[in-house]
């Protein structure tokens, strides 16, 4: 019968047949991938954003109680602010932050009690934390990590100098001090923020308040060669005559800036500071720039800024704000909307979109600055969207939150 067919026919057919062929391999396909999704479709839906947060007990809660907790902060998740992992610490080691080196493969924790740093490999389960040791460091504070990824650099609040350490090995590589006179114009008191800037071979010092008397306050930032340790001079962050209780808590400097800059919170001066870099002199010229206390805002702690480079954020730790400025214009910064969250703001970590901050709120168990709670924060709409009360609920205060490796994106600390 085929035989018969003319050649057009027999060409007709036999391409209506491939055709025929095809679409049932792309439906077979198609079939295929709705199967693998359908399998796929659970684990979508159960997608998680985790977060760690070192957390201690409240002071009327006993026994006392330390920890890190890797929680979910995926508002679309079932698990949303639920601890998925509790991993306890020692209850006098007063955890206090915790910060990534460069590879983001390892956190180190700075304590305020015994043994002052921890480090833990973030790439391998279980979680396990070693002591560093530091012997010449008390109550130890904030780090940096050199581009280079060959040092960091740790305040110690309580010894009045700065470590610096092999980020490869963990071993302390110098004590960095000052001669103890003030009038000396380079000193070294009670170091709490620390910003570095490998571009211009700096680091800036906030010096705050004294661990053990917190009315006992300083009112400079000084400025250190960051690969040799050498402190160049110290710089007073005050209008007012001398001396002044402002205490500079933290130093950051603002990525890719140009000149370099860097912004300094006065916790007790309730202002925000900024040093910009003078090439020629090779030094910075310090400024106030914006002053929270006409906001009744007090205790400005952390700063924070967007991938875009366009926003900062602060935090106000009484009565609680997040504060969104504008600063396209890096020398004047420009209030955006200042946020109501819960007393004790403090630190604070985004969502990989940036469309939510989540404000942890609790200041070293201080009264009426510890709510305990984390604030998530719409940051489109600049409301408050809800609360994570997980750790309050336990009579338990967060005291930092940074985000597992796998969302870190924090481009300045």
């Amino acid at each position: 019968m085929l035989l018969k067919l003319t050649f057009s026919a027999r060409l007709n057919l036999f391409l209506t047949f491939n055709l025929i062929k095809k679409t049932m391999n792309i439906t077979n396909t198609l079939t295929k991938f709705m199967l693998a999704l359908s399998l796929l479709y659970p684990i979508l839906v159960q997608a998680e954003i985790l977060a760690l947060v070192n957390y201690e007990s409240k002071p009327e809660q006993t026994p006392r109680k330390e920890g890190l907790a890797i929680i979910d902060i995926d508002l679309d998740s079932e698990a949303f602010g639920k601890i998925v992992t509790d991993i306890p610490l020692p209850p006098d080691l007063v955890a206090h932050h915790v910060f990534y080196n460069k590879d983001v493969t390892k956190a180190y924790i700075t304590a305020l009690g015994s043994n002052p740093l921890q480090v833990m490999d973030i790439t391998k389960e279980p979680y396990k934390l070693e002591t560093i040791s530091i012997p010449e460091c008390q109550v130890a504070e904030d780090m940096v990590f050199s581009a280079d990824k060959k040092r960091w650099y740790l305040t110690c609040m309580g010894s009045n100098n700065v470590i610096m350490g092999d980020a490869q090995t963990d071993t302390q590589i110098k004590v960095i001090s000052a001669p103890k006179t003030k009038s000396s114009k380079k000193f070294i008191s009670r170091p709490h923020g620390i910003g570095l800037n490998d571009k211009i071979n700096r680091i800036v010092i906030a010096n705050t308040v004294n661990p053990a008397d917190l009315s006992d306050a300083e009112d400079t930032v000084t400025v250190i060669k960051a690969r040799s340790g050498k402190v160049l001079s110290t710089h007073r962050m005050s209008k007012e005559t001398a001396p002044t209780s402002v205490a500079p808590v933290e130093a950051v400097f603002l990525p890719k800036s140009n000149p370099v800059r860097l912004y300094i919170n006065n916790m007790f001066g309730n202002t925000l500071w900024t040093g910009v870099w003078n090439s020629m002199s090779q030094n910075f010229k310090f400024s106030q720039i914006f002053d929270f206390n006409p906001l009744k805002q007090a205790v400005p702690l952390e700063v924070y800024f967007n991938h875009n480079l366009d926003q900062m954020y602060i935090t106000t730790a009484s009565p609680g704000y997040l504060n969104i400025f504008d600063i396209q214009n890096p020398a004047k910064p420009k209030l955006l909307k200042a946020i109501p969250t819960a007393e004790g703001s403090h630190h604070v970590v985004f969502s990989p979109d940036e469309r939510y901050a989540f404000v942890q709120n609790s200041l070293l168990n201080l009264p009426n600055m510890s709510d305990g709670s984390i604030t998530v924060v719409d940051l489109h709409k600049a409301t408050v969207k809800t609360t994570i009360d997980t750790f309050k609920n336990q009579g338990l205060n967060p005291n930092s939150i940074v985000m597992m490796p796998k969302w870190h994106h924090d481009n300045a600390h």
